[in-house]
């Protein structure tokens, strides 16, 4: 009894550590809006041109990228905010963490990719994750592969998503150790990762 008049005096939960939380009666809203607007305007990307994709699917990063290097503060300072709204936006998981192996010597050339992912968020700050009332309980996984693409040591990168009903409940991107020799391989080892997961990155 205690613990109900507890929650009826603190009032329905709306925001939780950055993320903002709408109820109503036909489910549950919860997305980063405030968040997003606020980031892409403290790196003055406010004025850029919006982009439809985070990530150019032929983008493939190296270490020795051609450009000078940049500031080391201000690149991770921005891979390190992309990585907080991650909490909510499974669409931007997989650019970030790419973007986010090349903090020790960033070059121009990453640091134009991370500026896409904030134009891409210009665009699409109104999206949210939905969940509705009343759904089913049918857990489903699907996993994804991204064979030897990462130029530095040649590693495949699995991507992965759990679903319970339609709702979006867990997600992930993941470089792993080791080396697949083909892409059949690389795909067990993905979706043997995709079963055992049970985080949300």
């Amino acid at each position: 009894m205690g613990s109900e008049f507890e929650m009826s005096m603190m009032g329905e939960l709306n925001f939780f550590l950055g993320l903002q939380i709408k109820q109503s009666p036909n489910g549950t809203m919860i997305h980063q809006q405030k968040y997003a607007k606020e980031l892409i305007k403290k790196f003055k990307m406010d004025e850029s041109k919006e982009i439809d994709t985070p990530i150019a699917t032929a983008t493939k990063l190296d270490i020795d990228e051609p450009g000078s290097s940049i500031d080391q503060k201000l690149c991770r300072g921005v891979i390190g905010s992309l990585l907080h709204l991650t909490a909510n936006r499974p669409d931007i998981v997989f650019s970030v963490g790419l973007c986010a192996r090349f903090q020790v010597n960033p070059k121009e050339s990453h640091l134009t990719v991370v500026k896409r992912i904030l134009r891409y968020l210009k665009g699409t700050t109104d999206l949210c994750l939905w969940y509705p009332k009343g759904s089913n309980f049918n857990l489903v996984g699907y996993a994804d592969v991204d064979y030897a693409s990462f130029l530095v040591v040649r590693k495949i990168t699995s991507g992965m998503a759990h679903f319970l009903s339609s709702c979006l409940v867990s997600w992930a991107t993941k470089k792993q150790n080791s080396m697949a020799l083909s892409t059949v391989e690389a795909e067990y080892v993905t979706s043997a990762s995709c079963c055992g997961s049970n985080s949300c990155w």
